[in-house]
């Protein structure tokens, strides 16, 4: 029987074309965001490990003829897909216990990978010793970018994105260097022309909020609580609060707490 597993994730059928899987990837991802609802954290993973699959045209072929232990088996980046669905599903949800018998105890070695993830956010805030000792509330303004609401972060309007044809949808391009009689050098390096989206859209397609960026910069504004007793350099993190993109799990943003250095004169 066919496993239709991350077909079912996104609502979508086997024959569904990228576009349909992109915009259902959109609705669904609007829907079980963390930021709107944080409950739902598993389910934006498995929703994203989906369309990452079925987005890439060589991982969808294999998935379609092997399902999901053929990306395990032949591709070292879901060689570890046991542990990775025990560790973020927690053996629940519509990919629980799909990896039971797959012989997990000679994967603990390869690599883990999940669903792509955005870089984390990064902000030092000056205090006190004072606030330090007593606590305090900070405010601090923060700039991110946002998934464009006006084109649902597709870029434009549906069916404008198109394959880039100078890396083939990839994101990569892969560059062959001949290094000497049967010696060949292999370099990867990330797209220029589609900057590594995989993905291009004409400019007369744009949408005009976003210009085809499929995000928006939004000003935020967090409370930074400082509890009695922190020290210098700790860090307090807000989950997911990192820039958005549209199939990317967004990062954190970590705000490392620096006492002022007091000058004395003399």
């Amino acid at each position: 029987m066919a496993d239709n597993k991350l077909y079912e994730a996104l609502n979508v059928s086997r024959t569904a074309s990228d576009t349909e899987i992109r915009r259902n990837y959109r609705k669904l991802a609007k829907e079980y965001h963390p930021d709107k609802n944080p409950a739902a954290g598993d389910k934006f993973k498995e929703i994203s490990f989906a369309y990452e699959v079925l987005t890439d045209p060589q991982k969808r072929e294999i998935y379609d003829r092997y399902g999901l232990k053929g990306l395990q088996e032949g591709d070292n980046n879901f060689a570890g897909a046991e542990d990775l669905f025990g560790h973020f599903f927690g053996g629940g949800g519509p990919f629980g216990g799909l990896f039971g018998g797959f012989g997990g105890g000679g994967l603990r070695h390869a690599q883990r990978r999940g669903p792509r993830r955005g870089e984390n956010t990064v902000h030092r805030l000056k205090v006190s010793l004072e606030d330090l000792y007593n606590g305090k509330v900070s405010k601090l303004q923060l700039s991110k970018n946002t998934i464009c609401t006006a084109c649902g972060g597709e870029g434009g309007p549906a069916g404008a994105l198109q394959p880039c044809r100078t890396c083939s949808g990839r994101g990569v391009k892969v560059t062959i260097t001949q290094l000497g009689p049967g010696m060949v050098q292999q370099m990867q390096s990330r797209c220029q022309d589609c900057d590594g989206e995989g993905e291009v859209i004409n400019e007369r397609d744009r949408c005009q909020v976003c210009m085809g960026r499929k995000v928006t910069p939004q000003t935020k504004l967090l409370e930074v609580h400082v509890d009695k007793g922190m020290k210098d350099e700790q860090r307090i993190t807000f989950r997911g609060e990192g820039d958005q993109m549209p199939g990317v799990e967004p990062g954190d943003v970590i705000i490392v707490l620096q006492v002022r250095r007091t000058v004395r004169v003399c």
